[in-house]
């Protein structure tokens, strides 16, 4: 039986806009507005999406990096919203984060062995004298030497610091960590070196992965259920095989027909959308997605879709579209 892990329900995160001579808020980005999804322990749920539509703020929310505007965040039956600075700061230990770029997100000034050492020192995760043995082992573990425990980060190479980046986020045995686009600053070859060291991970660690990327291939490989965002919200989520065999919303085709396949004569049509993403200060009405949709009706202008269970197998899976069944029965064609 699975157990939920974390559970977000109707997250909210707007940011205020300062205007005029003292400084009011003028207008919000609603960068995530009224997000509600789960994670079961031990699997890998990814959110894809376009730059700009909310995921990196949707990651940074849950761990309240940022504190969000509303919403309910309850992690191991705990809520994290209520929680005070003090008692977040221990919970933490559990809650961990690998950032996207591996060149910002460590200290320049420290080695190995004092990144490694600090986060310890901070959550009190182990004696001193255990310590050392600890660093030891998770190099081993991330792939690197005892040599490098006296290196600077500027002597590392890009995928070598994304791996001092995960030991630095294991290093004090959390259960649940996002992964903030993680890999996409690596070369390709990189990418898969780590995106294999994360999925090993999570076998021998148990861990649970949110993990936010935009490229749809890593998250084929590494994903146990998959949320679509556009503009803010979550238009589709279901389980891997699902999202990608048999995409329900308009937006999640129009994303996988841009994936590029080995052989060409296997390549589904392109869904060219039409427009650019409306800003997140001023969304549009109705759906969000109308504007771009080639399936749009007047009903897509006024009224907001409602993320519903899809007639799939598993019962899992959710897009919120006011004509799924049409679109799936041929009954409505796309207005390009």
């Amino acid at each position: 039986m699975t157990t939920k892990l974390l559970e977000i329900n109707n997250l909210k995160q707007y940011f205020p806009i300062k205007g005029g001579i003292f400084g009011r808020t003028v207008n919000h980005v609603k960068a995530v507005d009224d997000v509600s999804f789960y994670v079961n322990e031990g699997e890998t749920l990814s959110i894809v999406g376009e730059s700009g539509c909310g995921k990196s703020t949707t990651g940074r929310a849950v761990l309240r990096l940022d504190d969000p505007t509303s919403g309910e965040i309850t992690f191991q039956g705990d809520d994290l919203l209520a929680l005070n600075k003090q008692e977040m700061r221990r919970k933490r230990k559990d809650l961990q984060i690998i950032f996207q770029d591996p060149y910002a997100s460590i200290n320049p000034r420290q080695t190995v062995r004092q990144i490694l050492e600090e986060a310890m020192s901070i959550q009190n995760v182990l004696p001193k004298a255990e310590r050392m043995d600890k660093i030891m082992e998770l190099l081993d573990t991330v792939g690197l030497g005892s040599h490098q425990l006296d290196r600077f980060p500027h002597e590392f190479s890009g995928g070598q610091r994304q791996r001092i980046g995960i030991a630095r986020a294991l290093a004090v045995d959390p259960k649940f960590i996002v992964c903030d686009e993680s890999v996409s600053a690596l070369d390709v070859s990189i990418q898969a070196q780590v995106l294999n060291l994360l999925k090993q991970l999570q076998r021998d660690l148990n861990l649970t992965y949110l993990f936010i990327a935009h490229d749809l291939g890593v998250v084929r490989h590494i994903s146990d259920r998959v949320a679509v965002m556009y503009l803010g919200k979550i238009v589709e989520i279901g389980e891997k095989k699902e999202i990608f065999d048999n995409p329900k919303h308009p937006y999640t085709k129009s994303l996988l027909s841009a994936i590029p396949v080995p052989d060409p004569s296997n390549q589904q049509e392109r869904i060219h959308l039409k427009g650019d993403v409306p800003s997140p200060i001023d969304p549009p009405t109705g759906c969000r997605f109308h504007t771009r949709c080639p399936f749009a009706t007047e009903k897509c202008k006024n009224e907001v879709p409602e993320l519903r269970v899809t007639n799939d197998m598993t019962g899992t899976h959710q897009a919120s579209c006011h004509h799924i069944e049409e679109i799936e029965s041929g009954a409505k064609q796309p207005n390009y």
